[in-house]
This record gives C-alpha cells, structure tokens and sequence, in this order.
C-alpha cells in the first residue's frame, strides 16, 4: 500500500505540472480559434501523465522502453509543427519544446523527484508568460549593454574559476584567484550601477547601488563611486552613497562579533554605532540636499556598463597591500595585537575582526580584542578615504572626509571612555 500511495502521488504531481503549463499556454491562446490552437491545458496534462507512465513502464521493462515512448512522442509533436508550418506558415516552437519538457517532468515526478518537477513546471510556466516582457527588454538592449553583459560573465564564469587559488612570490603573498575575484566583484557593482540608474531616477539608483554594493565589500563599492565624481555635477549624490556604504561596515562587522564571540558586544556596540550614526546622518542630508538640485537629471554617470580599467587598478593596489601587510608581519615579528590589527584593516576588516573576537574568548583580554578590532576598522575607514581622494577630486573628498574623520573620532573617543 504505501507504495502504490507513492505512485498515485506521483502521477498527480506529474498531472500538476501538465495542468501548470497547460494552464499558461491556453490562456495565452484564450482568444485565439480552437482550430489555430497548437496544444492547450488537456493536451499539457496528458504529456505529462504520458511521460510519467512512459518512466513507470520503463522501471519495469528497462529504459529502452522510456525511450521508445519519448521517441514516439517527439515525432509526434514534430509532425504536428511541419504540418501546421505548411497550412499557416511562419510558427514559432515555443509550444512544441514545452511539450517536449512536459513529458520529461512528467517522467521526472514519477522518478520520484516532485518537488523538483514542480519547480520546473513554475520555471517554465513563468519563462513562457514573461515572452512579451522579455522581448521589450531585448529591443531596449543596446549592443554595449549586451557586450559589457557577456564581458561579466566571461571574466567571473569562465575566467576566475580557472586561476589558481594559492599563493605566490613573497610570503605567498600573490593570490591569482583572490586577486582576480575583487576584480570581478568591482565590475559587478560597476555593472549593477549601471542597470540601477537605467531602470530608476540617478538619485535613487546610485543609492540602491551604494547600500547593495556595501554590505557585499564597501571598499569595492567606494571606488565604483568615487570614480564617478571627475568632471560630473553629482557629487551630493555620490558623498551620500559613499557615506552610506562606509557606514555599512560598522554593523556588519558587530554582526560579525556577535555570531562569534557575544561578550565582546557591550563594549563595541557604542563605539562603532556613533561612528555609524555619523556617516548616516551624513548620508542622509546629502541625499536629501541631492534631490533638491539639478544633478538629479544629470546625465548618466556610466556610458559602458563593463568597466575593467578601474578593477583593475584597485586589484592591483590591494596585491600592493597585500603584500605590504605580509612583509611588516615577516619582518618586524608580531609586536603586538594593534599593530597587526592596523596592518590587517588595511587589506581586510573582516579577516582580522573574526579573528580577534576567537581570540577573546581564550587568553586575550576583552579590552585588547575590542581595541584591536576598532583599531582595523580605523585603518581600513583610511584607505577608503585615500581611495576617495585618488580615484574621486577635490570637491568629493571635502564632502566627505570631514564627515568620515568626525564619525571616527566619536567612536574613538567612546573606546577610550569606556
């Protein structure tokens, strides 16, 4: 008994699944004449209880008997498409290929896989009623859109997985794969500002960008922005995302803390929530102020939607830093847990940040891994403004440097009261 209920429950999910894409093709053909109608929810239905009974009788007689009846099915479908060709002319596949898919989901349920033939049912019933909405997002792709599209997948599908992940030259310091990943990564917020600010106002997308961009790494995401800045009238909107993303590592890193050591809490939570706060309220006047001037219908910051150069250039400054850290640890020995904390927030807060919050809860006192911590998120609040003063201009940094030492300070001056 129990097995014949798995098998019935099988056939319905199999039915389910004809009757989902079923459902989507008959009504996109609603209007059409019966006569014109290629396949509707019936015929959905019953190819997908034809492929489930074609997988059962393959169980019991072997899988050339599974693809016999597959076989059979696809001739029949194809013989249907050319006659149809012939008496109407031009026809598309779509419907012939979802019946085709149909019968192997079918046959997929009654393998014994339902909750994934129901989600391939839901995938192919949304892709086939996206047709009108994929096809205008193709007419407005432009050939620099789609290049800089396929240029991203290359670079992060093709090409990263091929470097090697270990290190080498001085102190294994060289990391192709690490290295080569922060460039894929800047390219990607780089292209997802891109999109942002064509599917929405500057205003808004810039800062979608900038909150989205920070909490994957808010030093990539400081020089997509800063770079933006040189010879264009957006610097309130840009200091209000670079504010907003710098301010995005504090909690991150007091989540951090929190999964791994939460005694420490209490004694982080103030300091690093001022400095917070500081960059916030920063942010948010800016952004305010930016909605309010001309640079909101500025024109597009972004021309190419794959930008490497600027990658580049930040993947290369952070191998220099790198390799900086690693010579000041092998040369001067650890003296002491500040100072390899500041080395280390120069590269990475996070690395350093996990690290120290282990470490209290052993031998190191609470007060040393707090400061630690603080201390590497000092160091690596300074490269994002050098990165700001570098890669931005001027006026970009005196917006929000000022606002980034005032924030540091309080936090700072919180530590040490505490």
């Amino acid at each position: 008994m129990p097995e014949a209920l798995d098998t019935l429950l099988n056939f319905a999910s199999a039915l389910a699944a004809g009757l989902l894409i079923g459902a989507e093709r008959g009504w996109q053909g609603r209007n059409a004449d019966d006569a014109l109608l290629v396949a509707g929810i019936r015929t959905f239905a019953l190819s997908s209880l034809l492929g489930a009974f074609a997988m059962l009788l393959g169980e019991h007689f072997g899988v050339i008997a599974w693809a016999v009846i597959f076989a059979g099915f696809a001739i029949l479908v194809l013989g249907s498409y050319f006659g149809e060709l012939q008496r109407l002319g031009d026809m598309g596949l779509t419907s012939e290929v979802a019946l085709l898919i149909t019968f192997l989901l079918g046959s997929l349920a009654m393998a014994g896989y339902a909750g994934l033939a129901a989600s391939g049912a839901v995938a192919v019933a949304l892709l086939l009623n996206l047709k009108q909405s994929l096809h205008a997002a193709l007419q407005r792709l432009s050939e620099a859109e789609l290049s800089g599209a396929l240029k991203l997948l290359f670079i992060s599908i093709v090409l990263l997985p091929a470097l090697p992940n270990q290190g080498y030259g001085p102190w294994q310091a060289f990391n192709p794969y690490a290295i080569w990943w922060m460039v894929v990564l800047i390219a990607s917020i780089g292209f997802a500002a891109y999109v942002a600010i064509r599917l929405m106002s500057m205003r808004q997308g810039l800062m979608i960008t900038a909150l989205l961009g920070g909490v994957v790494s808010s030093t990539a995401m400081t020089v997509t922005l800063a770079r933006l800045a040189a010879g264009r009238n957006l610097h309130t909107i840009l200091a209000s995302g670079l504010l907003a993303t710098s301010a995005l590592m504090f909690p991150r890193i007091l989540l951090e803390v929190g999964l791994v050591n939460a005694s420490l809490l209490p004694h982080l939570t103030w300091p690093l929530a001022m400095a917070a706060l500081v960059y916030a309220t920063g942010a948010v006047l800016y952004f305010l102020r930016a909605g309010s001037e001309s640079e909101e219908q500025a024109e597009p910051p972004l021309k190419n939607p794959f930008e490497l150069g600027p990658a580049l250039r930040f993947a290369a400054l952070l191998a220099l830093i790198l390799l900086l850290v690693e010579g000041a640890q092998h040369w001067f020995g650890d003296i002491g847990v500040y100072l390899v904390a500041l080395l280390s927030g120069l590269a990475d807060v996070d690395a350093i940040t996990l690290s120290l919050a282990r470490s209290a809860q052993g031998e190191m006192e609470a007060d040393v891994a707090v400061h630690g911590i603080f201390l590497a998120a000092l160091s690596n609040s300074l490269v994002k403004a050098s990165l700001i003063a570098l890669m931005g201009d001027r006026r970009l940094a005196l917006m929000t440097l000022p606002i980034m030492a005032a924030g540091l300070l309080a936090g700072a001056v919180v530590v040490l009261l505490m």
